[in-house]
């Protein structure tokens, strides 16, 4: 009896959950589609493709769609470039200061931001970064370093030294051990992490919206946007534009990140 009740529970908590996660979705779905939706009826009153023309169409939205592929990619790139190399001196090397630098990293990203972009603003308007393309880099990448730093910290400490003692015993230089060993067994945490940080990158809306708009709007800032001069069915056809690569890639690593990969990061000593 007690047995059922709890499975009984469960499947209960289980539904829940997903009606939780799948409800917004299937109405932003049924949204997207709608002509009108009138109170209280329990469907729209039509359904119509003609929002999805016009969010197609709208050269502003295009150039927001645009503006997010592009800025994406390059703070990816240029966090990778900063990141990756501190990730591994923090992996394999003691030093002073190690454990509070860690501890800064990830305290960046452990409070609201937006007190950190307005100072941010402050300082880009000294230095003329307002409305420029690098100034929303550098908000990018800010969002993307606790990611880039830790993961593949962690991915780069769990390669067995041993086999890159056998490597070098072999013959191989230190960089060749690095590209043929370490390299490739840490891989597939940078990859979780360059995907955790183009989606903090492709989702940042505070930062870029303080540093770039009007001239630079990217998809998340122009949501702002839409929800104040758009029919809701556009906001709702642009919202799922929105959520498309962050589930392709989310689906993408689910196996390096069910896999532990993403939780290791944050287990770094």
């Amino acid at each position: 009896m007690a047995r059922t009740i709890t499975r009984i529970l469960v499947l209960g908590f289980a539904a829940a959950l997903a009606l939780f996660v799948l409800g917004p979705l299937g109405w932003l779905a049924a949204r997207a589609f709608a002509t009108t939706w009138t109170y209280p009826n329990l469907l729209p009153d039509g359904w119509t493709v003609r929002w999805w023309s016009v969010v197609f169409s709208d050269e502003a939205l295009g150039t927001a769609v645009q503006n997010s592929l592009s800025f994406a990619p390059i703070t990816v790139a240029v966090s990778a470039v900063i990141c990756l190399p501190a990730a591994y001196a923090f992996a394999r090397f003691e030093f002073p200061g190690r454990r509070f630098f860690l501890i800064s990293v990830f305290a960046a990203n452990a409070f609201p931001k937006m007190g950190l972009f307005v100072s941010l603003a402050a300082l880009f308007y000294a230095l003329n970064l307002m409305n420029s393309i690098l100034g929303i880099l550098v908000v990018h990448v800010l969002g993307t370093v606790v990611f880039m730093t830790w993961i593949p910290a962690a991915a780069f400490a769990a390669v067995p030294r041993s086999l890159e003692e056998a490597a070098r015993d072999a013959g191989a230089s230190k960089l060749r051990t690095f590209f043929s060993v370490t390299l490739p067994m840490a891989l597939p945490g940078i990859l979780v992490a360059a995907i955790m940080s183009f989606l903090a990158s492709f989702d940042e809306a505070q930062g870029t919206y303080l540093v770039g708009a009007p001239d630079y709007m990217t998809m998340p800032t122009q949501m702002y946007s839409l929800v104040l001069n758009y029919p809701t069915q556009v906001a709702a056809v642009f919202s799922i534009l929105l959520a498309i690569p962050s589930v392709a890639l989310l689906l993408a690593a689910h196996k390096h990140i069910v896999g532990g990969h993403l939780a290791e990061g944050f287990q770094i000593r």
